[in-house]
């Protein structure tokens, strides 16, 4: 009797083993939502460094923009990483999400092309400029605009204004579908474009007739959001800290600045943004 008692004990012990070493390797898997097979790339380096000290990052691919949050804020995922602050407060505003800030990643710099000019002052009054037609690009690009001298804008339009924001203006802008945008550059005389599409097209940043200028603007900065209630969780809030270390590392900017032509630059790696949400 007591040979079987202690047979089954030991064989509870292992069963105990076995399922606290599964919940171990279940909560050391984060999984990160992203849009972009670019991303993939990206996170390489991080995803190694992570798996060396036991934590398995899976990047999620979405083919939109409006479920990576949706997918957080349902707990599909752990983290997301594919947004500047202004799409995620808008975003959460309208639909009702609690998300955070735990990290900073890059900013992709919006520019100013043209293949008929070479400088702003050589563009002629009333000359055809091309700008995307969504309301966050958009409004910086208005902005980009403003900073070249080419038009004015209301004050009070903030971070996302929009053409009847435009007070005044040298040049005829034209409102174009973003990803349009590149093909549709020698119809036009200038165009502002996104970093991710110029770079489709093989359109180098210092090709540009002017540089974007907002990229101290930390409203323009791309992010690593979480949802609120998992830090909470202090077990999820020491993982989340790693992913984000493992980030902001020289390996990732080498891949920003050798693989991406200058479309991503590192911003805020030296601010602790996930200390700050939890000090809220």
């Amino acid at each position: 009797m007591k040979k079987n008692i202690a047979i089954l004990a030991s064989a509870l012990a292992l069963i105990s083993v076995f399922f606290t070493s599964c919940g171990e390797k279940k909560s050391n898997t984060v999984k990160l939502g992203v849009v972009g097979a670019m991303y993939e790339e990206i996170w390489k380096p991080a995803k190694e460094a992570l798996k060396a000290e036991g934590i398995d990052l899976q990047v999620v691919l979405f083919t939109d923009y409006s479920t990576p949050n949706t997918a957080l804020a349902n707990n599909d995922i752990d983290l997301n990483a594919f947004q500047h602050r202004i799409f995620l407060e808008a975003d959460s505003a309208s639909r009702g999400y609690n998300l955070k800030i735990i990290g900073n990643t890059f900013i992709i710099p919006l520019n100013l092309y043209s293949t008929k000019v070479k400088s702003v002052a050589e563009l002629k009054e009333g000359a055809v400029v091309a700008i995307p037609d969504d309301v966050t690009n958009g409004g910086r690009a208005l902005k980009v605009l403003q900073a070249a001298g080419l038009v004015t804008l209301n004050e009070n339009a903030g971070f996302n204004p929009r053409i009847n924001d435009v007070l005044t203006s040298k040049v005829q802008i034209k409102e174009l579908k973003a990803n349009t945008i590149p093909s549709a550059l020698p119809d036009v005389d200038a165009a502002i474009i996104n970093g991710n599409y110029a770079l489709s097209f093989g359109i180098k940043t210092e090709s540009a007739i002017f540089a974007d200028t907002s990229l101290t603007e930390k409203n323009y900065w791309n992010l690593i959001a979480a949802n609120a209630e998992s830090l909470k969780d202090s077990a999820k809030v020491e993982l989340f800290r790693k992913v984000v270390a493992a980030f902001q590392t020289a390996e990732t900017e080498k891949i920003f600045n050798e693989n991406y032509g200058g479309y991503f630059i590192k911003v805020g790696w030296d601010e602790d943004e996930l200390s700050a949400r939890l000090s809220e």
